[in-house]
């Protein structure tokens, strides 16, 4: 069904009422007009009757015609008069002798009983509706017969046409005036209702200052607007501090690093902070309101959420999220509850541990290759002295022999700890190194001027481009020693007759100081470990040439000390080419 205005549902119901009452009034008016004038007529055709029946009761019956045309004409009456026996004597209007007998005309026989007859009936002689009016004549105490007058009733109508569209015209008059009174009535009722309707519009959209105003004298209605600004005021004010508190709550767990996760009873998503969905891989605004199981595939976190939401207590658990790069989570759950301690939902949190995983699984990988690296020279040298000990002193070369290899161990045993040692330093950021605006060739001459014995031995060029007025901010023996590490790796890993070339460049944002050699090359799969400790392409390579496997590491950390990185680019059989990159001054 259409809704309508209250205005279209006043309006006519005010006309409906005004109508109503108008036609009854009319109807009520025209009935008792009408009974009114029949009434009056009856009474003016009774007295015309009486007249003329004294005047009949002393006439001869020849001259009754005459009688009945003489006074009819002057009395604009139609005028009969009728024996007992209901014979017409006697006629204004028509010949007697061509008239019907009268005997049983209704009018006829209740004057015949002495009484008053009255009649409406259609006139056949005369083709139109009379009032009849019927009187008996006494003549002698004696009945002797009827005089009946008539008027025809077009007359009467005629005035009541006339007066009936009078009172039409007052009427139709009335109507309007009430009319227009009901709709400025209707208006006036709901003006104020479309105000107060408008305003509630604008306060649901928000805009607070709009108030209802108070137009109406209608006690009720100017509550109803009163009681409509108490409430605008009231809510601005609640969801003033609703909004408030759901700001301060979007801050918090926007600005939480650990992962809030809410959903129902039904398991539908019913919040998600930004850190849950970077940690799932999930856009928040896209899952709010959905099956947790339609956004999330982790079937451990699915089966998490189920034992949090049968109200488990104290829910913890460990999870993986990802194949290829696995995050590690630690999940906290809770349900969470209304006053009446009937299940609401759960709320999960998530920790992201990946960081402590790695960092224990580099701390057990370090511990055991600190203990590999070590424990090969300290078996090599208790080994030889046990040797000594049992009498091989007795033979000078091979004792001799042993010694130098005790030696050259005992000095791997110092190189380990001593890059050890500058790994921790780095590391820990003890005496940060001081850093300031210094020549670039100049360091990379330096570095390479170390290294020119090794060269020689192996009988291997270094090559250096590096323009003399480019200069870099670093710890000029910290970067020394960084590139000396990248320049032994080269020579180490270079056939004997190759060459190595030591480049500086400058580009729009940074230094790049890039060591290039055309060796072995390194396969791809390593790249990504390379500058781990102790990490090693071929580890029999490496401790036969006598590396410690810290050494890229240490160029690492020297890097990011000098605010820099590192890069490396490799072919497996062609050569690898590492890069320092130093922001430019």
């Amino acid at each position: 069904m259409a809704k309508k205005r209250i205005l279209w549902q006043l309006f006519p119901s005010y006309l409906l009422i005004t109508f109503t009452a108008l036609l009854a009034v009319g109807v009520y008016t025209s009935n008792s007009l009408r009974d009114f004038y029949y009434d009056r007529t009856a009474e003016d055709l009774k007295a015309r009757a009486w007249l003329i029946e004294h005047q009949v009761a002393n006439q001869a019956s020849h001259s009754l015609n005459i009688l009945s045309r003489d006074l009819g004409t002057k009395t604009n009456t139609r005028i009969t008069i009728i024996d007992d026996s209901g014979k017409v004597l006697g006629d204004s209007h028509e010949d007697p002798s061509r008239m019907d007998n009268h005997a049983d005309r209704p009018e006829f026989k209740t004057a015949l009983q002495g009484k008053i007859g009255m009649a409406l009936r259609f006139s056949n002689t005369l083709e139109e509706q009379l009032m009849y009016l019927a009187v008996p004549v006494i003549r002698n105490d004696t009945l002797s017969g009827v005089v009946r007058t008539s008027i025809p009733l077009t007359f009467i109508d005629h005035e009541l046409q006339t007066i009936e569209l009078k009172i039409g015209g007052v009427g139709l008059g009335v109507a309007l005036l009430a009319a227009w009174i009901s709709l400025m009535v209707s208006r006036r009722i709901s003006r104020p209702l479309e105000q107060m309707k408008n305003a509630a519009e604008t306060i649901a959209k928000g805009e607070w200052e709009e108030r209802s105003p108070v137009i109406s004298d209608s006690v009720e209605i100017s509550a109803l607007s009163e009681a409509l600004n108490k409430m605008a005021v009231q809510l601005d004010e609640r969801i003033g501090t609703i909004t408030h508190q759901r700001n301060e709550s979007e801050a918090v767990l926007s600005s939480m690093v650990e992962g809030v996760l809410a959903v129902d009873a039904g398991e539908r998503v019913i919040r998600l902070n930004s850190a849950a969905g970077n940690l799932l891989g999930i856009e928040p605004g896209k899952a709010e309101g959905r099956l947790i199981g339609e956004v999330v595939r982790n079937s451990h976190l699915l089966e998490f959420v189920k034992q949090t939401l049968q109200g488990i207590e104290n829910v913890e658990t460990d999870l993986t999220i990802g194949s290829q790069n696995e995050i590690f989570l630690q999940a906290h759950g809770a349900a969470l509850k209304d006053i009446q301690g009937q299940s609401l939902g759960a709320v999960i949190v998530l920790n992201d541990v990946t960081r402590l995983r790695r960092l224990e699984t580099v701390r057990r990988d370090f511990v055991a290759n600190v203990s590999h690296e070590l424990k090969t020279p300290i078996t090599l040298i208790k080994g030889f002295v046990e040797t000594l000990q049992q009498g091989a002193l007795e033979n000078r070369e091979e004792a001799e022999r042993f010694l130098g290899i005790m030696a050259k161990q005992a000095e791997r045993l110092n190189a380990i700890i001593e890059d050890l040692l500058s790994l921790s330093r780095l590391e820990q950021g003890t005496g940060k190194p001081e850093l300031k605006k210094s020549t670039l060739n100049k360091i990379l001459e330096s570095a390479i001027r170390d290294c020119e014995q090794k060269a020689f031995d192996k009988i291997t060029s270094i090559q250096l481009n590096c323009a003399n007025e480019l200069e870099v901010l670093a710890n000029p023996d910290l970067l020394s020693q960084a590139v000396l590490n990248l320049v032994d790796n080269a020579l180490k890993y270079s056939e004997p007759g190759g060459k190595i070339e030591v480049e500086a460049l400058a580009t729009e944002t940074e230094i790049v100081i890039a060591v290039q050699d055309w060796g072995c090359g390194i396969d791809s799969v390593h790249l990504p470990r390379l500058f781990e400790r102790f990490y090693r392409v071929d580890q029999a390579r490496s401790r036969q040439l006598g590396g410690t496997g810290l050494g890229l590491a240490i160029v690492k950390h020297i890097t990011q000390a000098n605010g820099g990185s590192v890069s490396v680019n490799s072919t497996l059989g062609k050569g690898s080419r590492f890069s320092i990159h130093l922001p430019k001054t």
